[in-house]
């Protein structure tokens, strides 16, 4: 894409009355942005849903004076960015019909053939929670995943930490431009975000931090990911926003269960209730789910002919061994191991390619 392209995709991105969905039916039709611009206001005319007010946007040079800005700004601060028709665009995110046209990150994204998870929740995230959300990112390590969040407090903070602590590519969507950052108190993670992952947003450089930009930001959360997992929500919040966007995306939604009187396991509830979300209790529920295939990740390993394993591993493998195919719960029971222990101990079997899970929480020895 040339920089003059870039100028006038950026220039349309900028025009109120143009969303995404619009231009990227204009940039079909005319065969560029630049076109788009330097068409006849007789021709656009002719086009259904094309009034006066978007006439006189495209006629108006003030939209490419401040696109040639951001350019500026791009070149100045080495800001990359990637059109919606170009390969290294997110594969997932240019499934959605209303994905940015552009859009601008700075870090050290990879996103070509990674499994991609999205996790959000209640600013006001719980210990449990925290728990929970740190010992999930914890256990799918191993699949080497990319943790996707919106940076803001609770849940999305929670899991870019775990993440980073788990050297896992994390990607932080924001709703502002790359010249701030919001809240600014998780500054001091910027630089360990950057090192593995980045940051990516949708909005120009000198575009600010705006509650009503949270729409925005979550569509790409959800639309970036294979699925949206939400750990805590209320019965109203951004989380849900975003596990509805998802689901309006045909992607797999997960949502952690809780008691009926905890103030935020109520919106996680409810998911699960209307059938929005899969209930999400061990990472094998995710695994089976998405389909991800343990043996995938172990092609680039040498093949081992002996497969060491903990003293743990060994206890759960002998009772599956001799049971076949046998629940989780059934599984803690014989070992006298917690439920938690024991999915864990299950996940690590599974990597070693001795086990695979099956579903309503069973596993099958190989």
């Amino acid at each position: 894409m040339t920089l003059d392209e870039l100028q006038h995709a950026i220039a349309l991105k900028l025009i109120p009355s143009v969303g995404d969905t619009t231009a990227k039916k204009l940039i079909q039709h005319f065969g560029s942005a630049k076109a788009i611009f330097n068409e006849s206001k007789k021709d656009l005319k002719n086009l259904t849903g094309i009034g006066e007010v978007k006439l006189k946007a495209f006629k108006d040079p003030a939209y490419l004076i401040k696109a040639e800005e951001e350019i500026k700004f791009i070149e100045e601060h080495k800001i990359d960015y990637t059109y919606y028709k170009d390969k290294n665009y997110p594969h997932y995110l240019k499934q959605c019909i209303d994905s940015p046209i552009v859009l601008f990150s700075r870090g050290n994204i990879d996103l070509q053939n990674k499994k991609i998870i999205s996790i959000v929740g209640t600013r006001k995230i719980t210990t449990s929670g925290i728990e929970f959300c740190e010992k999930l990112i914890e256990n799918i390590a191993p699949l080497n995943p990319v943790i996707v969040s919106g940076f803001a407090y609770g849940a999305d903070i929670t899991a870019h930490k775990a993440a980073i602590k788990n050297n896992l590519q994390n990607i932080a969507c924001l709703a502002h431009g790359l010249d701030q950052i919001y809240p600014k108190v998780h500054k001091k993670y910027m630089k360990d975000v950057e090192n593995n992952g980045g940051f990516m947003t949708d909005f120009c450089s000198y575009q600010e931090f705006n509650r009503n930009n949270f729409l925005s930001r979550n569509r790409i959360i959800a639309g970036i990911s294979q699925a949206t997992i939400v750990i805590e929500s209320a019965e109203k919040g951004g989380s849900l926003v975003t596990a509805h966007i998802a689901n309006s995306y045909n992607r797999e939604v997960f949502a952690v269960p809780g008691r009926p009187t905890d103030q935020y396991s109520k919106g996680c509830n409810s998911l699960i209730k209307r059938q929005m979300a899969h209930l999400l209790t061990d990472p094998a529920d995710i695994i089976y789910h998405l389909n991800w295939d343990i043996a995938e990740e172990k092609k680039n390993k040498q093949t081992q002919l002996f497969v060491e394993l903990t003293d743990d591993e060994e206890t759960c493998l002998k009772i599956l061994e001799k049971k076949r195919k046998a629940e989780l719960d059934e599984i803690a029971i014989n070992c006298q191991y917690s439920t938690s222990k024991t999915a864990s101990i299950l996940l690590n079997l599974e990597l070693k390619g001795l086990i695979r899970p099956l579903p309503g929480k069973q596993f099958e020895y190989i």
